[in-house]
């Protein structure tokens, strides 16, 4: 894929309803298969604004939080902090499929996570995401958890 003209910045409070729209898509594309149907409800969607809105206004200081903008639209959004262990996390890291492979993915992640030791948990059935994090420098650590709200995905952690 080509690369897309975007522009990595900072979410604004105005950007929250966007950015939950996007995060119920970017999840519907990544884990649909996984998933029930019944998972992809408006509720979901509730819940991710009233999220994003508490992330945007809220702000803390550990946390980074970048979106990916290209022809005035939101294609993807990146979120690290610290974990409990005291080293940068990221937290998540969505682009639209049909942005994949023009490089968004990179550079979100590079605007959210600083080079050197780093931790994340990514879904064991997510083949691309895992690709991406081990040229990035990850392995796996041996670490799995799984949420009794998404049911049928397994995190394994990573670390750097």
């Amino acid at each position: 894929m080509q690369r897309v003209d975007a522009v990595i910045r900072e979410p604004r409070l105005t950007d929250a309803e966007t950015i939950a729209a996007l995060h119920v898509t970017t999840w519907r594309e990544t884990y649909g298969h996984l998933l029930p149907d019944d998972f992809f409800t408006g509720e979901l969607l509730d819940r991710r604004r009233r999220m994003w809105t508490r992330i945007l206004t809220d702000s803390r200081p550990e946390h980074v939080v970048r979106v990916a903008e290209a022809g005035g639209e939101l294609i993807g959004f990146a979120m690290s902090g610290i974990s409990d262990e005291g080293i940068p996390q990221l937290y998540m890291l969505y682009v639209l499929a049909a942005q994949h492979g023009a490089g968004i993915g990179q550079r979100l992640f590079d605007g959210v996570l600083p080079p050197g030791p780093a931790v994340l948990w990514v879904a064991k059935e997510n083949p691309r995401a895992i690709a991406f994090y081990r040229r990035n420098g990850f392995a796996f650590d041996g670490a799995e958890q799984s949420d009794s709200g998404t049911a049928g995905i397994v995190e394994a952690r990573m670390v750097r």
